[in-house]
């Protein structure tokens, strides 16, 4: 694991510490169609229609979209057992997450 795949880890763990993180499926939705959620993050081993899902979703209704480390890693970054996906919703964390994802991952 990177160093910059740490800090985008750590950051997650810090918004769902401060309650600017919201995890699983429909909640992550529900933030997506209100408006809450600046970026949402989904598992690079999520299933395909998981991932296709998140992507259409957040693409209409023009929220930032990564895929990012395991069900694992992001559960365990947020104290949880594992999740396929997580919303950001504070936007200094958000912006910061995303900058460490797109410098690690290259997009």
């Amino acid at each position: 694991m990177s160093n910059r795949q740490d800090k985008a880890l750590s950051l997650l763990g810090l918004a769902a510490r401060g309650r600017n993180l919201t995890s699983g499926e429909a909640q992550v939705l529900d933030a997506i169609r209100s408006g809450e959620a600046l970026l949402v993050v989904v598992a690079e081993d999520a299933s395909d229609n998981t991932r296709k899902l998140f992507r259409d979703k957040c693409a209409y209704y023009e929220v930032p979209f990564r895929e990012y480390a395991t069900k694992n890693a992001l559960g365990e970054a947020i104290g949880r057992e594992y999740r396929s996906s997580v919303c950001v919703t504070e936007p200094g964390l958000a912006e910061k997450i995303q900058t460490y994802i797109d410098t690690n991952s290259g997009n």
